[in-house]
């Protein structure tokens, strides 16, 4: 009896020690620009599973982004983080990061190169295409609010303190998507007029949406690297980003069992 316990116990920590997160670098195209996403999945699971786009902050495709989709792997999806500037553009620099985003935002791009990931995500061998979702953070959160906005077949969004773009009525005609808006309220960037449109502009289309507000919570309260200075408007708040993180899961399981 003790030897066959030992047998089980090799065999079970030798199963748990071959389970890894897989991370790739993808190269892909919108048009004519390449495009360098970061592909994460636990090579524990077998077959098809949930896919995740990952959206970037407007710092481009780095660490923080690249440890979402690590993280989305981590729960069983594939996840895909997305490369919304080209050939893999970073920056720490808030001047340099205005006018790589300012060339993307407002523009067709956005939900172009936001789809070009989607269909990439949708193609690998380990992703079921029938159930797909995105997630964004900052500049990241405004691009799958506009990926959902163009019909893309997702079945969810979670914007972590994105902006909120208001969807025009016949954008809302052709999107299936649920929503999970998570922000700060005391977040400076987002003007209550601008929350309120995008509230009305929802029940208007009579979407399935939720908004979950934290309070004490400014800017990029996901982020570590955003510091801890309130009065600045941007921020870290370990609460608000560990509490939005058990929200989307929540969410993710939701959508993706229906």
């Amino acid at each position: 009896m003790h030897l066959a316990l030992v047998m089980v116990l090799t065999l079970l920590v030798g199963g748990t020690a071959s389970a890894k997160v897989v991370t790739e670098v993808v190269t892909y195209k919108q048009n004519d620009t390449t495009l360098k996403g970061y592909l994460a999945y636990d090579d524990a699971t077998q077959g098809k599973r949930p896919g995740v786009l990952v959206v970037h902050e407007w710092w481009g495709l780095n660490k923080f982004a690249k440890q979402r989709a690590e993280k989305l792997a981590a729960l069983g999806y594939v996840a895909l983080a997305v490369d919304m500037y080209g050939e893999g553009k970073v920056t720490q620099k808030p001047e340099e990061a205005r006018t790589l985003s300012s060339h993307v935002r407002s523009t067709p791009l956005m939900r172009q190169r936001a789809q070009a990931g989607l269909k990439v995500l949708a193609a690998h061998k380990l992703a079921d295409p029938q159930r797909l979702a995105a997630i964004g953070f900052c500049f990241g959160g405004t691009t799958v609010l506009e990926l959902a906005y163009s019909g893309a077949k997702v079945r969810g969004v979670v914007t972590f303190h994105g902006g909120l773009t208001v969807p025009t009525p016949e954008d809302m005609k052709k999107c299936t998507a649920q929503f999970l808006i998570l922000h700060g309220e005391e977040d400076p960037m987002i003007k209550p007029k601008d929350m309120a449109a995008f509230q009305e502009a929802m029940r208007q289309a009579g979407a399935d949406w939720q908004m979950i507000l934290f309070g004490g919570a400014v800017h990029s309260f996901t982020n570590p690297g955003a510091g801890r200075d309130k009065k600045k408007g941007v921020a870290y708040n370990a609460k608000a980003a560990a509490r939005s993180w058990q929200y989307m899961q929540m969410f993710l399981k939701e959508i993706f069992s229906q």
